[in-house]
């Protein structure tokens, strides 16, 4: 068996997200992704998946995998990453996002559109309740739908002073449920072991959170798997059969830490 390194920047929003620039088309993601060298990414939208397919299929037209996922906000206000491997997951979930979103309108003004565009970069449709809302679901039961469904779960950020599981709860609990964690480029795995040693049992990825085209692969890491799947990065998320995550890389190929 060989393993084999792809690049994978795994947090990225599109124009769907009120906080995403309106750049940030399906289309202008996959080929930014492709011009820095990406081999992978994920779609995280804040609380919806709408967007997700329509890249995905861009994505396979020019040979960029596209990982379907989105950033949940928890009755916390903790942020959470979900990944799924299917258009029945997706759905699945999105109606469990449908269900669970409040029914406040978005404020375009305040808070900036929230548009689903297709391939072309036309309009198609605009969500009507404003996505940056908690959900009613805490952070365990996020994970059981997410497992049920037969996802990965991921909290966003840990270290981040808003919207993650440290600013919100004052710590990661010992208890966790998840499939890993991710940190932003501020910190280290190894800095995070420094604090917090009981966190070894994950593994840790560290993403661009990008919400403007020039940030996409920003941060990125070097996944070791055998093709590009889903059910493959999960095994290199759990660590299984000699997969494993390279994290702390940049744009400009210089490596910050191998952790």
């Amino acid at each position: 068996m060989t393993l084999n390194p792809y690049k994978a920047d795994l947090h990225i929003h599109t124009v769907l997200s009120p906080c995403g620039d309106l750049e940030m088309s399906p289309t202008a993601i996959v080929e930014r992704a492709l011009a820095r060298g990406l081999d992978m990414i994920a779609i995280s939208d804040h609380n919806t998946t709408r967007q997700v397919k329509v890249t995905q299929k861009v994505g396979r037209e020019k040979g960029l995998f596209v990982l379907g996922g989105v950033e949940v906000t928890s009755q916390e206000e903790a942020h959470c990453l979900c990944y799924f491997a299917d258009d029945g997951q997706l759905d699945a979930f999105q109606e469990f996002l449908d269900a669970h979103l409040p029914p406040i309108p978005n404020d375009v003004d305040r808070f900036g559109y929230q548009l689903m565009v297709d391939e072309n970069e036309e309009i198609v449709g605009e969500e009507e309740y404003h996505l940056l809302n908690a959900i009613d679901v805490d952070i365990d039961g996020i994970y059981d739908e997410v497992h049920r469904i037969g996802g990965l779960f991921v909290p966003a950020h840990i270290n981040k002073g808003t919207t993650s599981l440290m600013s919100q709860l004052g710590f990661v609990p010992p208890d966790l449920r998840a499939d890993g964690l991710e940190i932003n480029f501020r910190t280290t795995k190894e800095e995070i072991l420094k604090k917090f040693a009981y966190l070894k049992r994950f593994s840790f990825i560290t993403d661009s959170d990008a919400h403007f085209i020039d940030n996409v692969g920003d941060v990125y890491n070097v996944i070791y798997m055998e093709h590009r799947t889903f059910e493959e990065f999960g095994k290199a998320l759990k660590g299984e059969e000699g997969r494993w995550i390279d994290t702390g890389y940049f744009r400009e190929h210089k490596l910050r830490k191998v952790l």
